[in-house]
């Protein structure tokens, strides 16, 4: 996982000012098992489109905690974590989808997700078999090394949290929880 969070990473290494890649690896190794331990909470968890309530929540809170500025509820259970930087520059994005999709999980894992939902009236198993729980683990640790870094930040930061990238489930199944 270090080698992805870092390529997260250099995706917004010219926003910062006198970075040394040895200070960077440090701080990824730091973030690491934190990182690993969302992403087992997040597979375990996992939310259908436009049902991502948990998963939004723990990432709006976990943002909040940094002191980056949140906005909740976008396109239904959406999050943009907004980190402005100390001197003026570019706005970057970067996205991670958050939703996980109608299948029954198969695998024999200690964090294997157990949830059971109605979906399209008729119940499933849900789970993340698309690495939307890795995306989302990631990118809330790309965010907490950037804020750590927010006064030789160039620019701005958007963390965009995107819910329902797969096929979400009818406006009306979308209201149940």
């Amino acid at each position: 996982m270090p080698r992805i969070l870092l390529s997260l990473l250099v995706l917004t290494y010219s926003t910062i000012q006198a970075q040394l890649p040895a200070e960077v690896q440090k701080a990824i190794d730091k973030i690491e098992p934190k990182c690993i331990e969302w992403r087992h909470h997040i597979h375990q968890n996992p939310e259908l489109g436009n049902r991502e309530f948990n998963t939004a929540k723990m990432v709006a809170d976990h943002l909040r905690s940094l002191g980056i500025e949140v906005q909740e509820k976008v396109a239904h259970t959406g999050v943009v974590g907004i980190l402005r930087g100390a001197k003026p520059g570019p706005v970057i994005a970067l996205r991670a989808d958050m939703d996980a999709l109608p299948v029954t999980e198969r695998v024999d894992i200690p964090f294997a997700s157990k949830v059971r939902t109605t979906y399209v009236g008729e119940e499933v198993g849900v789970m993340h078999a698309c690495g939307h729980d890795t995306h989302v683990a990631m990118l809330m640790a790309v965010a907490e090394v950037m804020a750590g870094y927010k006064s030789k930040l160039n620019g701005t930061i958007k963390f965009i949290f995107q819910p329902a990238e797969e096929t979400p489930p009818p406006a009306k199944m979308a209201e149940q929880k």
